[in-house]
């Protein structure tokens, strides 16, 4: 469990893993170095499991998102779903789900034909019983920081 320093400090870094140890020292009244030593342990605590960068899907030309609800063949495991799912790189994001649907994965595509291509090839796989899409037509919010409000 973080602290109250730990969680400010994680919830700086998801908001801009860039920013410098002496940036975030300055908002939360620690030094950098103190702030360097707090990331470090939270890195070999596993608290912190990494950095990375995000980029918004329609600057690669990926324009058309959807959900696509996964219902599963009987004894399908967690682990299968995600093994069949990860070979689509449109695919960016996948949970398991309560409801009627076993799953539910995220996915952007550079336009409609594009976004059935994937639905079809989804629905395609040997671990699929059926599957019911929708279609994004606005974001009204995307939270991309790790961790509970503070």
């Amino acid at each position: 469990m973080l602290n109250e320093l730990d969680e400010r400090i994680v919830h700086a870094l998801a908001e801009d893993a860039r920013r410098s140890y002496a940036d975030i020292g300055q908002e939360i009244g620690l030094s950098a170095p103190a702030v360097k030593r707090r990331v470090d342990r939270l890195r070999a605590t596993g608290a912190i499991t990494g950095f990375t960068v995000r980029v918004d899907p329609a600057a690669l030309g990926w324009e058309t998102e959807g959900y696509i609800e996964i219902h599963c063949r009987r004894n399908t495991s967690p682990e299968a779903i995600k093994r069949g799912l990860e070979r689509y790189p449109e695919v960016v994001s996948a949970s398991t789900v309560t409801g009627d649907a076993d799953a539910i994965a995220q996915v952007f595509a550079s336009d409609m034909r594009h976004f059935e291509r994937v639905l079809e090839r989804i629905a395609g796989e040997h671990f699929v019983e059926r599957t019911k899409s929708v279609l994004v037509l606005s974001p009204l919010l995307r939270r991309f920081s790790s961790g509970a409000p503070g």
